[in-house]
């Protein structure tokens, strides 16, 4: 089987992360297209092998590009397309039945209640989404919570496909020594309490509340920002006002997957933190906190339908804050009096294993290429085993 990834852009983000680390794991022969933005992850993939085109598409209405894109699937000869992230889902459904592709599968990794993508939801953008998806055979969601929303959008239950965001556990687990050697790269005290944040630095991810709890917590505590983003300004002038600019570390962009280039990479700073801190009122799995429980990590989070999903033994130290920085402090207050735990990794973690996300979506490959409708046996996550 040959098969064609089509993504909206290629920097640093969870969908475009979840992408390289699944092709290491598809037992399929798999291209991949950006429509823009070809960043650190193209390098990535071209590094594992994986043939990367850039469309170099002008913006959303560079209508141009569909049919250089269609002509690009004629010429590679794909027997599936696979569409991930708004833009890519609506050129590239298109594009596909342009083309002659009918098996079209599309993973809807970012919807929310409220928004897609940091876009707000509106009835242009679910009428669009709606008329794009009848193009395709089958729309992967990443969490049930996901799959209800798209029911409830108006996608046929039939043809939606539950199929978890996976991770790679082995660079996750826990390693003191790497800990020390991350702490003295970046400047935290070797005894500091470390407070982690991982993700895109934009408003929908509340990293401000973090800011603010920090200046209710002792001055051992420090908070390190993993990721950037639009709002790395805003944070660093509230932590300045606030009087915490020394006490928290900002990291930009990391690897999600070791790659040899220089720095830490997501794995190791996991090492260096002592719980995770996720206080974005709304995701579409919560990759960020499986990541940290895959580490040995206490979290503390606002919205996580991937462990809302499992059952609450699955992760007993996830545990849900409602409220602000006020409730936020008092909840990361608790967890550092209660000492350092094990690092034990929870069966969550275990749960959400890349391999068997690859095997349940090569279920997802194998119904579209036959029309036949997936099994929810087989695609659903169930209870962790």
């Amino acid at each position: 089987m040959r098969a064609l990834h089509i993504i909206t852009g290629l920097g640093v983000g969870g969908a475009e992360q979840q992408l390289r680390l699944l092709l290491r794991h598809l037992p399929v022969e798999c291209d991949v297209v950006t429509l823009t933005n070809p960043g650190p992850v193209a390098a990535g993939l071209r590094a594992d092998g994986v043939r990367v085109a850039d469309l170099a598409m002008g913006g959303n209405r560079d209508l141009a590009a569909l049919p250089r894109l269609a002509r690009l699937i004629r010429r590679g000869r794909y027997d599936l397309v696979h569409t991930h992230l708004y833009r890519a889902c609506l050129y590239g459904r298109l594009a596909a039945r342009l083309a002659g592709v009918r098996a079209v599968v599309a993973t809807e990794h970012s919807l929310g209640d409220s928004q897609m993508e940091g876009r707000p939801l509106n009835s242009g953008v679910r009428a669009l989404y709606l008329a794009g998806e009848r193009l395709g055979r089958s729309t992967v969601a990443v969490s049930p919570t996901v799959a209800a929303r798209l029911t409830r959008w108006g996608v046929p239950e039939p043809r939606i496909a539950v199929v978890p965001n996976g991770i790679d556990l082995d660079p996750f687990r826990f390693d003191p020594e790497r800990r020390l050697r991350v702490r003295a790269r970046l400047g935290i005290p070797e005894d500091a309490f470390v407070i982690g944040g991982v993700g895109r630095l934009a408003p929908g991810k509340r990293f401000g509340v973090l800011v603010e709890a920090l200046t209710q917590l002792p001055d051992d505590c420090r908070l390190l920002l993993v990721g950037g983003g639009p709002e790395e300004g805003a944070l660093r002038r509230a932590a300045a006002t606030a009087g915490v600019a020394d006490r928290v570390v900002f990291t930009g962009e990391v690897p999600g997957l070791p790659d040899g280039s220089p720095g830490p990479d997501l794995p190791a700073l996991t090492s260096a933190m002592d719980v995770l801190a996720a206080p974005s009122p709304e995701e579409a799995f919560g990759l960020a906190v499986v990541e940290a429980l895959a580490a040995g990590l206490p979290v503390r989070y606002a919205s996580c339908p991937a462990v809302e999903d499992l059952p609450p033994e699955a992760a007993p130290d996830a545990v849900r804050v409602r409220g602000g920085a006020p409730e936020y402090a008092v909840a990361l207050a608790g967890v550092r009096a209660a000492g350092p735990g094990p690092r034990t990794v929870p069966q969550a973690a275990r749960h959400y294993c890349i391999t068997r996300s690859a095997a349940r979506l090569m279920d997802v490959y194998a119904s579209a290429l036959t029309r036949t409708v997936p099994s929810p046996r087989h695609l659903h996550g169930g209870s962790p085993s």
